[in-house]
């Protein structure tokens, strides 16, 4: 049975190194178009671009996909959903994906593994994905977010530290990895209910987060359920730079 769930794609215009991202042609339309066609091959039952700027929410309703206009002082895309779920009046236990707005190549089974783990299980309000590592040099790369999941299929930790810590290897020497415990890596993308949301939208950070510069340990210092799928490998990069719109354009137009 298909897992029904919303699609909200966050999309600000003041990137730092890429000014006007949402927006930027690629392959002859606008990122943002790519990333709603993403969720629309995904089969969400709602697609909605939340902004807060009027260059996008004008952009975006001319390409005939929902936006709503929300407000400026967001500290996270999390609560700019939060705010779509409020004004859209959906219900409670509507599952909501986050689907970044500088994604346009990701594959929709990431969009419809998230939610479905999410639908499968009562303990959690919010479900994400990781994808096992087997280059050691990706253990020890602090920009690459692990996870250590509980026997239930939930998050017990996320840290840009290599976790877990194979004490009798690593201190031997051995960085490699040894096969006696898996390693994950932490995919950013988020599903919700819309009850988690409104929890969420109450909670200060906490100094896990701060500490590690990662919104999630928020979430796990309240004590609240992570569920993590497992999928077979890391999508293709976002887009950041211009380096890479130039590598997402060329592969849009190879492939198309």
């Amino acid at each position: 049975m298909s897992v029904r769930f919303k699609v909200v794609i966050p999309a600000r215009y003041g990137s730092t190194r890429l000014p006007g991202k949402p927006l930027l042609a690629i392959a002859g339309k606008p990122m943002i178009a790519h990333v709603c066609e993403r969720a629309r091959e995904a089969a969400a039952d709602a697609i909605v671009v939340a902004t807060d700027d009027d260059r996008i929410y004008n952009a975006v309703r001319d390409l005939g996909i929902d936006a709503v206009m929300t407000r400026a002082d967001h500290q996270s895309g999390t609560e700019r959903i939060a705010e779509v779920a409020e004004k859209l009046g959906w219900a409670g236990d509507d599952i909501v994906v986050n689907l970044q707005g500088d994604e346009p190549l990701l594959d929709p089974k990431y969009l419809r593994a998230a939610a479905a783990v999410l639908a499968g299980q009562e303990q959690a309000g919010i479900a994400t994905l990781a994808a096992a590592i087997h280059d050691s040099e990706e253990i020890f790369n602090p920009n690459a977010v692990k996870v250590v999941l509980n026997r239930h299929g939930c998050a017990l930790y996320f840290s840009r530290a290599p976790i877990p810590w194979d004490r009798d290897g690593f201190a031997a020497g051995n960085w490699a990895l040894s096969g006696n415990m898996p390693y994950y890596r932490h995919i950013g993308l988020y599903a919700y209910t819309v009850d988690f949301l409104r929890r969420y939208c109450n909670w200060d950070a906490s100094a896990l987060e701060k500490t590690e510069s990662l919104e999630q340990l928020r979430i796990l210092w309240q004590g609240e359920a992570i569920a993590v799928s497992i999928v077979d490998q890391i999508p293709p990069a976002g887009v950041d730079t211009l380096e890479d719109l130039q590598r997402v354009e060329q592969f849009l137009v190879s492939a198309g």
